[in-house]
């Protein structure tokens, strides 16, 4: 019998979804609030808060399709085991 990973599976979605956010935030607080610093030599606080702002959004995303897919996976599991 194969084992049940959807828990793990929800977490790391989760995870994916809490960073996207602290990642959008982080980015908007850069673009908006820094604007034209320098940050340790990488850049503009700016054009790092556009990034940030890009890849937050991309693993929000990415965590609440995984969780969506999970979800649906476990409902179908569940509802074949009531009906046999």
């Amino acid at each position: 019998m194969q084992k049940d990973r959807s828990l793990i599976l929800s977490i790391i979605a989760f995870i994916f979804y809490i960073a996207g956010g602290l990642g959008i935030f982080g980015g908007l607080f850069m673009v908006l609030v820094l604007k034209s610093k320098d940050l340790f030599g990488l850049g503009t606080a700016e054009t790092l808060g556009y990034l940030m702002l890009s890849i937050g959004g991309s693993l929000s995303v990415a965590g609440v399709l995984m969780l969506r897919i999970i979800r649906n996976r476990t409902n179908q599991k569940l509802y074949k085991s009531t009906r046999s």
